[in-house]
């Protein structure tokens, strides 16, 4: 199905994104996708060094009558968010993605389609390899593990690079120049306890809250969503209090910057208290379902006759935990007092694991102002301490201070009113972005970032709009021609 996708136009563009994803890319393990970046830009002969972290650097000089022009870094990440459905059998550090043209829409079969941070790579492989594209001096900058920490831009060194403009090429609506970005700080509460054995006259079940939308929990955070987390906590406590079921594991979420989807848990109950619970079960799916039903319409509630577990916690742990859970904050905490529409400050509960013994809960938590997004991470801190949590604060990194007054920002606005025929929407996002973390030791480089429509990104529902990649790619390359003079 992938080779309905090579014939997408800008053909040169999709058919480098086809061979990106047969690349197995996720996060932390880049090993290949970083050989494979490398090999392309030596089998150009174009300057390309590796960084002492990973990151790949390849240097292609001006196009004729383009050389006085100032040099410019085009940036993406190589790492992708590896995520897939509960029932889709797909092995990600062996596969390729399986891509499908669905209308107007580029997607994978049951797993994340890597567009995110995909197409930006695509189109600087493209822009390297072009022989008519005209251009300034181009600079490719490919970070690693933008997605799960963001090592690769905190590694990279100062005078590495030599541009005075970024053109970052990792955001997800056509109609945005993004100038400004939120910083983020991981926080895991984690510790052991002690299990009892099953209670007698007990039957167990297996209890999965999935089918939630899901995606960017930056990005798509002030949308409502689901939490998959959240709502398996309250199912549980509910179902202690009214009839003292005993849990033995949760296992719910899977990655910090996506909202989850799925959450899955082993219940001991009652034999007495059978029927009461199923319909009680059945009466809380339809309670949720009106909750969620215009952000989650697929929302579902199961139940399935397993084994008798081992053992479950014991009771003071466990009324414990949900307490901790149910209070830990999920969604917007703050939206911005200076910029309408923007998210200031918000947490995702991203993932929930009590099994044999041990716990962690880890939380992904942004803002675009230090001192709050650290004052978040501190309450959740003193929110599991009070169980007696070890929690620890870590992969933190700053926001991206806006520049509306940058000389690119007013290219770049002028640009899209020529090519349109309406206004960009000039803004600062609550996602992730490697700008301000680069702008530490590049503190002159003037930096904005674009990109085309994704939807559903970091979840399995990850689509790419064809025509808008058409749009978007139409204002890169006007831009390389207004790039000005040095």
């Amino acid at each position: 199905m992938s080779e309905a996708v090579r014939n997408l136009e800008p053909k040169a563009m999709w058919n480098h994104f086809a061979d990106l994803n047969a690349v197995p890319r996720p996060s932390k393990k880049e090993e290949r996708v970083i050989e494979f970046a490398k090999n392309f830009g030596e089998s150009l002969g174009l300057s390309t060094i590796i960084d002492e972290v990973g990151n790949v650097i390849i240097k292609k000089p001006a196009s004729p009558g383009m050389e006085n022009r100032q040099t410019i870094v085009l940036q993406s990440h190589l790492d992708m968010v590896h995520q897939k459905n509960a029932s889709t059998n797909f092995d990600f550090d062996k596969e390729g993605i399986k891509m499908y043209v669905d209308g107007d829409w580029v997607r994978a079969e049951g797993t994340t389609l890597g567009a995110d941070n995909g197409i930006g790579v695509a189109s600087i492989m493209t822009l390297l390899s072009s022989s008519d594209i005209a251009h300034p001096p181009l600079e490719a900058l490919f970070t690693i593990d933008e997605e799960t920490g963001m090592t690769g831009a905190m590694g990279l060194k100062g005078g590495l690079l030599e541009a005075s403009i970024m053109l970052n090429l990792d955001t997800e609506d056509d109609d945005e120049l993004t100038i400004g970005c939120a910083g983020g700080i991981d926080v895991t509460a984690s510790g052991l306890y002690t299990e009892k054995e099953v209670p007698s006259n007990s039957f167990a079940l297996k209890v999965t809250v999935n089918g939630l939308t899901g995606g960017h929990s930056g990005m798509d955070i002030h949308r409502g969503r689901g939490n998959a987390n959240k709502l398996m906590n309250r199912l549980l406590m509910r179902a202690v209090n009214e009839f003292g079921i005993s849990i033995s594991t949760i296992n719910g979420g899977s990655l910090r910057n996506a909202i989850p989807r799925e959450s899955f848990a082993i219940v001991c109950v009652a034999n007495d208290q059978e029927q009461g619970f199923k319909a009680w079960l059945s009466e809380f799916e339809t309670e949720i379902k009106q909750e969620h039903n215009t952000t989650d319409p697929n929302l579902k509630v199961l139940i399935d006759s397993v084994e008798s577990p081992a053992k479950v916690l014991k009771a003071d742990f466990q009324i414990g935990l949900l307490r901790a859970v149910y209070g830990c904050p999920v969604g917007i905490y703050r939206m911005s007092p200076d910029i309408d529409g923007l998210v200031q400050t918000s947490n995702n509960l991203a993932r929930v694991l009590v099994e044999n013994g041990e716990y962690t809960v880890q939380c992904l938590t942004r803002s675009s102002v230090d001192s709050e997004k650290l004052d978040e991470a501190e309450s959740i801190k003193a929110l599991f301490e009070l169980i007696g949590s070890k929690v620890e604060f870590g992969g933190s990194y700053p926001g991206w201070a806006p520049r509306p007054d940058a000389a690119i920002v007013k290219t770049m606005s002028d640009l899209y009113k020529k090519l349109f025929n309406e206004d960009a929407h000039v803004m600062a996002c609550h996602a992730g972005l490697e700008c301000g973390i680069l702008g530490t030791n590049y503190p002159e480089m003037e930096m904005i970032s674009f990109g085309p429509n994704i939807r559903g990104a970091h979840s399995p529902d990850e689509c790419v709009q064809i025509s808008s990649v058409h749009k978007y790619w139409n204002l890169l390359i006007e831009t390389l021609m207004h790039i000005p003079e040095a």
